[in-house]
């Protein structure tokens, strides 16, 4: 397998089109939320509840809306890469505890949980040559 051997030389590529992807994907996720305005931030920031935070819901909420929009368009400029991978990150561990303490099953949590683990081995690895920040 000569080809498959030969695909290491891409890994920046790679890298890429993961940010891309999951960066776009981000974006849809939380645009709407977003743009929904306080009420929706207010519901999305109670979730902080679970990490014994009462105070602020609707900035919190906020926060989370805006680190999927604005995280995800950095994440694939790879633009403030790592900031934004970081509170992802942080985005997706608070989702996954709202999913668990709500008693749902755990594969209902397992989608942020798994997000969660992507962008903090994408904090590690930085966001490559192809990007803003230039690794």
């Amino acid at each position: 397998m000569a080809i498959l051997s030969k695909l290491g030389r891409y890994q920046d590529t790679g890298l890429l089109v993961m940010r891309a992807g999951i960066g776009f994907m981000m974006i849809m996720h939380g645009y709407t939320k977003l743009f929904a305005g306080p009420d929706k931030w207010t519901k999305l920031g109670t979730n902080m509840k679970y990490f014994g935070v009462h105070a602020y819901p609707e900035v919190w909420g906020f926060m989370a809306a805006a680190s999927e929009t604005v995280g995800g368009l950095f994440l694939i400029l790879g633009f403030f890469f790592r900031p934004s991978a970081f509170f992802l990150m942080c985005t997706m561990i608070v989702a996954a505890a709202s999913h668990l303490y709500k008693g749902q099953a755990f594969m209902e949590a397992s989608h942020p949980i798994e997000l969660a683990f992507v962008f903090f081995g994408l904090f590690i690895i930085g966001p490559g040559v192809h990007s803003v920040d230039k690794g």
